[in-house]
Formats: structure tokens, sequence, C-alpha cells
């Protein structure tokens, strides 16, 4: 029945009953497990039913009732009797083959087996009747003056849809009207045509809108998983989209508060509140109604940013907004606008969780344009209406129930000040404070933590310049940075496992409660999972060399270039040692001589945030490997170790412009062959960047980039040149990334990490 009524909805209006029809039933029947041998069977049954019905139908009433056929119909006969016995032939044929035919037909593998002739008998009587009841409901709806028995009409109603049919004009629209005007002269057009088409809206209109809201829930309970997963899609969307809608009205809620403050109320609106409020609270209302504008246009920014303190003080100038609309001129439409939107705000309290104050918070150029945009034509739009109102300054304190144009004058004023004070407050206000530094307690605890993990990064934590979250159990840390509005961790959560993730999710809490964007910079592949599960983008940076010891040797042609490098230097009075942390404080004048003289050398600045720099309070609290010559300190690098010797790192690499070539693979032979005997197991060469990213047709537009700077940007950086130093030394290579929200803002992402390594605009603009 389920598929018969929406099949028949859509053939009926469509047309091309088989194709719309059994297309329509072939997608219902093949959802509930029939095979298309088993549909094929039920579309050809339902289709001869259908015609059966209306030869057997057509063939009894044309005999009763002939109908005498028009000259322009093309038949050669002039009485529809003739088409009446032609059409029970056809029935009575059908039947007879029933009663004759008892194999069933072939065609290939498929076999279709007759209906019984008792089954046939039954298709004729049901295939006639619903033609006869398609007839009586168009019947029952004709003007009093057609004279017309049921019999003569069905027989009129039978050969229009026959026509209709024929025409393969959908849902046989201007066909089967044309034909019933035809048979039906003695009734007026005018009326027959209300009755034709108050039975399309009855018999195919509403039978069509009932299908597809049957179809559309039968499609919704065959994809409950698809539908699911849609919900799931648009709850997380929902975080997003609801705050930037709300915003959106909120600030056209505004403009709508502030262009009726500036435009005539309805006079008759306004005789009749007279009777009721007095002037003084129409005044007042008209005044505040364009100041609560004003005060909206502001309010969708901190909407906007999430702000707590904004979702509530914008409920409560709606509320406001609604009651000074109706008092000042009953604009009641006005007031549902604005009734609609408390309605929309008030369930959504959860997607505002800032706690922040709005005069913390930036208005970017788009925001402010929008904002005096708004009221710069609000304002424009009263000049405009009120030009003919000649100015004097009587007119700011004169008060009447007429008084538009002065109401107009003091709702601008007013909405303009409380613009101007607000903006004066911000700009008066004082500067956002960075985060304090850790203080030596918050050191400690992280010492103790990287004396514990396997991974040297994390020393990073002791140059003091950035700031430490730690978790509850005081058994991990990030350590984080603040450029602008970006927070950016270095690298991954510092921890077991089981802690790094939730201090992620942690750092990711906190950046979103101060409405910044969260950054993790330099991340290796252990966490990316987190990262995407935070609704972050992962970009490729470049990759990271660690040289497994056990494996490396000087023998061999391998390095054959690196066993030279080692020899010669030693000769030349070069020697290596690994000084204990203790010893380092003896050595600061020397090694802040050589840290000068590289500086000097390579025209530079210090870097910091990823990179270690000269600061004594730093390096006294690691080993230092040094290479002497004659005496004196010509290169050193400071030593990251790593728990239970998995790893070990340098960080801090100086030499003296004087020192011989081959000085840092001196340095790096010494060190490896020196863990080696150690028993560390691999050693870090550190990152190369936009190492490893692919120029290809259809890689990422951001891939292409990073691999054509890499390839052509040695003006600025030695990308190329770095991976082929490393390369030599034969490391295995680990990708890095950079996991930050994606679009548009990445560039100044890009920029504000530049700038935290840099140590500001200098840093960066500098070589």
């Amino acid at each position: 029945m389920l598929a018969s009524f929406i099949s028949y909805s859509f053939s009926n209006n469509i047309g091309l009953s088989l194709l719309t029809g059994a297309s329509m039933r072939y997608r219902l029947y093949s959802a509930w497990g029939l095979s298309a041998e088993e549909i094929t069977r039920l579309v050809s049954f339902t289709a001869v039913t259908f015609w059966l019905g209306i030869l057997t139908a057509g063939g009894v009433v044309f005999i009763l009732e002939p109908l005498t056929l028009p000259a322009i119909s093309g038949l050669p006969i002039s009485s529809s009797r003739t088409l009446g016995f032609l059409f029970l032939l056809a029935a009575a044929a059908y039947l007879l083959l029933l009663k004759l035919r008892r194999a069933a037909f072939r065609f290939r593998s498929w076999e279709f087996s007759l209906p019984s002739l008792k089954l046939g008998m039954l298709q004729l009587i049901v295939g006639a009747l619903d033609w006869i009841l398609a007839g009586s409901v168009l019947f029952v709806l004709l003007p009093e003056q057609m004279l017309l028995s049921f019999p003569q009409f069905v027989g009129i109603y039978l050969l229009a849809q026959i026509v209709a049919l024929i025409s393969n004009v959908p849902g046989g629209l201007g066909v089967f009207e044309s034909m019933i005007l035809l048979f039906a002269p003695q009734a007026s057009s005018a009326a027959l045509m209300g009755s034709l088409l108050l039975y399309r809206t009855i018999y195919y209109l509403l039978p069509l809108i009932v299908a597809t809201a049957l179809l559309a829930v039968t499609e919704a309970l065959h994809r409950k998983v698809a539908l699911s997963r849609i919900a799931r899609l648009v709850g997380q969307w929902g975080s997003v989209v609801v705050p930037q809608f709300l915003a959106l009205s909120t600030l056209l809620a505004g403009a709508v508060l502030l262009f009726s403050g500036a435009t005539p109320v309805v006079p008759e609106r306004l005789h009749w509140l007279h009777n009721f409020i007095p002037l003084p609270i129409v005044e007042f209302s008209h005044f505040f109604g364009s100041v609560t504008g004003a005060v909206l246009l502001l309010m969708a920014r901190g909407l906007y940013r999430r702000l707590d303190a904004a979702y509530m003080f914008t409920a409560l100038f709606l509320v406001g907004g609604i009651l000074f609309s109706l008092f000042k001129g009953a604009d009641y439409e006005e007031a549902l606008l604005l009734a609609l939107l408390l309605a929309a705000l008030l369930p959504c309290r959860r997607h505002f969780y800032r706690k922040s104050s709005l005069f913390a918070e930036s208005f970017s150029f788009s925001w402010i344009v929008a904002i005096l945009l708004v009221f710069g034509c609000s304002a424009w739009l009263g000049i405009f209406v009120y030009k003919h109102v000649a100015y004097s300054g009587e007119l700011w304190w004169h008060f009447a129930l007429k008084a538009d144009a002065p109401r107009f004058m003091r709702a601008t004023v007013g909405a303009g000040t409380l613009l101007f004070f607000f903006s004066l407050a911000r700009l008066l206000r004082p500067v956002a404070m960075k985060p304090e530094q850790v203080d030596a307690s918050a050191l400690d605890k992280a010492r103790a933590i990287i004396a514990t993990m396997p991974a040297t990064e994390a020393n990073l934590a002791l140059l003091g310049d950035k700031a430490l979250l730690f978790d509850e159990q005081q058994r991990g840390f990030v350590m984080y940075g603040i450029e602008g509005q970006t927070w950016i961790s270095m690298g991954d959560p510092v921890g077991p496992p089981e802690n790094a993730r939730d201090l992620a999710w942690q750092f990711r809490e906190l950046v979103e409660r101060h409405g910044g964007q969260t950054v993790f910079y330099e991340v290796g592949p252990a966490m990316l999972h987190v990262y995407l599960d935070m609704g972050l983008t992962l970009y490729k940076i470049g990759e990271d060399a660690s040289v497994l010891l056990d494996d490396f040797t000087l023998t061999g042609s391998k390095h054959s270039g690196l066993r030279y490098t080692h020899r010669r230097l030693g000769k030349e009075g070069c020697s290596f040692e690994v000084l204990p942390a203790s010893a380092v404080s003896g050595l600061l004048p020397d090694l802040q001589r050589v840290s000068d003289a590289w500086l000097q050398a390579k025209n530079s600045r210090e870097k910091g945030f990823s990179l270690g720099y000269f600061k004594a309070d730093y390096l006294l609290n690691f080993p230092l490997a040094v290479v002497w010559m004659h005496g004196e300190i010509v290169a050193f690098a400071n030593l990251w170790s790593g728990a239970g010797k998995q790893k070990l790192s340098v960080d801090l690499m100086r030499y003296i412009p004087q020192a011989p070539d081959g000085i840092m693979d001196y340095l790096f032979v010494n060190l490896m062959l020196w863990g080696q005997e150690q028993g560390y197991q691999l050693f870090s060469l550190g990152m190369a960047p936009l190492s490893g990213l692919e120029n290809r047709p259809f890689a990422p537009l951001w891939n292409r980039i990073g691999a054509f700077v890499y390839r052509h940007g040695e003006h600025f950086y030695n990308f190329e040149g770095l991976r082929y130093y490393k390369e030599k030394f034969g490391p295995v290579w680990e990708p890095r990334y950079l996991a930050s929200p994606g679009g548009f803002i990445l560039p100044l992402i890009l920029a504000n990490i530049t700038s935290l390594i840099s140590g500001g605009i200098k840093g960066v603009v500098g070589k």
C-alpha cells in the first residue's frame, strides 16, 4: 500500500508512469530486500491492473452511455461505443489467456508466471473501481448547471484520462482539462475550471505532498546510520556555526533598532498608543531604543568571540529592545523579530564559555567598519527622511506626539555618544600583559619530569622563555608561548603517554577560554590523532634526523669523508672532551667569547623558543661537548640526554670563525663515538626545515609552496644544503608537523611563530 500510494502520486503528477512509477517502486522494493526479478513481476502486475481497469470501466460506460466523438479527435469512428467494444474485447482476451495458458513465460533466465483466472478477474474489478472512484471525486465538485448523470460523466472523464495518458504530458496537465471542457459545453468555462483546479489540488497535489513526506520518512529510516552521522556532524559544527549566526543576527537586530529610530512612527499606531502610554515613556523608549541598537552592535562582536558576559547582556538588551519597540510606536513586527532572536539565543548558553571582558577583546578592522557603516547609514537615513524639517536649536527640546525629527536627533546623538565613549575606553585601556615567566620552583618541577623522559626536546623548557602548564598529577607539562592571539605549544606535551593526551586537551581548553588560536609546533607522528580530534589541520614542516649509534662506524667507504676529516683535524691539534655540568661555570667567559664571535660572523642575533640561546643559567643544566685547539675552545655544544640513554642530542652549537674547516663534522663524529661508548641508542641531528615536502600536481598547496621554497630559497636559508649536510651521517628521517587552525589564518600563525622564535619583528626582518 505504501509503495503503491507513493509511486502513483508521483507518476500521476510527473507522467511517464512506466518510468516514474516503476523507478519509485524499484527504489522502495529493493530497499525492502526484493530481487530485481520480483520487482519486475510486481511492476508488471500493477501496470496490467492499471490498464485493465480503464479498459473494463471504459468499455462498460462507453457501451451504456456512448459519447459522440468530435471530428478533431482524428479517429475513424464517431461514437465511443465502438471503443467500448474494443476495450471489453481486450479485457476478455486477457482473461482468456489466463484460462488457456498455464505455463510460465520465459525471458532468458527470468521466468514470469501468469496469475490465475480468479486473480485476473479481481484485477479487472479492482482496476475498474479505482477509475470510477477517481472520477467520482471530480463529479461531486462539478458546478450545478452541468446536467450529467454519473455514467455519462464517467465516460467523459475516462476518455479525457486516456487522451492525457497517451499525450505523456506530466499529469496530463492542460490536455485533461481541455477534453473535459470540450465534452461539457453546457457549463460555464470559468465555473468548470474552478472545479478542475480544485480536483487537481485534491487528487494530485495533496497526495503528492503526502507521498513526498512518506518517501522522506522512508528514506530516513533506511539511512539511520547516515543520519546519526550527520546529526553528530551537526552537533560538532554547532559550536562553530551557532555563535557566528547569533552574532550576525544580533548585528542585524541592532541595525533594525537604529533604522527604526531614524524613521517616522506609523501615525495610526502612535495615536492608538497615546491612549494608553504617556508621552514621556514614548520619548524615553524612542531614545533608548536607538541606544539599545548601538549596544547590540557591540555585543555582536562579543557573541562572535563566545564571551559569556556578551551572552547575558545581549539577552538583557533584547528584552529591553522588545519593550522599547512596543512603547515607542507599537512596532510589533520589530518586537517579534527581536523576540525570535532572543528565543534562538537563550538555549545556546553552553556555546558562550569564555570568561573575558568585551573591553579586552580586539575589534578587527572588518568589525569596526561594519559597526560604523550601520550607524552611519542610520544617521544618513534620518537626515534624508527629515530633510524637509528646518533645523533649529529648539528642536532638541521639542517633545510632542508627532515630533519624529527631534526624537531622531536625540536618539542618534545618544547612540553615537555610546559608541564614542566605548571607543575611548578601549583606547585608554591598559595593554594586555604577556603570561608571567616561570619561576625557579616551576623549573625544578619541569626538570624532574624531563629526567624521566626518553625524548630530549623537553629540555627547551629550562630556557625559561616559555610558560609551563602542568597537569594535576604534576607528571607532565606543556611549554608554550603567546604571540598576538596565537598560543604555540613547543612540541608535543611532555609526560607519559597517558598524561600527554589530557594535557593537550587541557592546553586547548585554556586557549579557548582566552579566545586564542591553538597551535602545536614541531610535533611528531605519535599524537597526530589527538590534534586531528581537536579539529586542527596538520602541515608537514620538515623532517628530523637521528643516527642509529649501533650502526655508526667510520670504517668502510660509506663514511670515508668523515673519517678523513676526523683524522685531519686530530693531526692539526684538535681534541674532543665531554665536560660534566659542574665544570661549565668556570668556562662561561670562554664560551661567551666563542658565542659572540659566531653571532658576529653570521651577522645574526640570538633566536629562542624552539632553539637554545646563550644563557648562563640554561647552560649550567647540561654536560658540554668541547673541541680544544692549542689550549683554547674553538667549538662547543651543550648535550641533552634522554632517560635510559635512548637518545643523545645537541642544542646550542657555536664555533669561532678561525676554526679549521670541518670543525662541526669533527664535533659530531666524536659525539657519536662517545655516545656509542656510553651506550646511547640514537643521536639527534635536529630538524631539516621543509624537507620531505612533495611538489606534485595534486599535492596540497602548503606542500607545494614549502617544496618550492625548500628548493629555491637559498637566499633566505640554506634549506637544501642543511638536508644534504645531515644526510652524510646516514640518519633515519622522521616527519615533523605543525598542528594549527587552517584556512586564511595560517599565514598569520606562521608569522607569529616566526616572530616568537626571532624575538620580535626586528629578528624576523633581520638575517
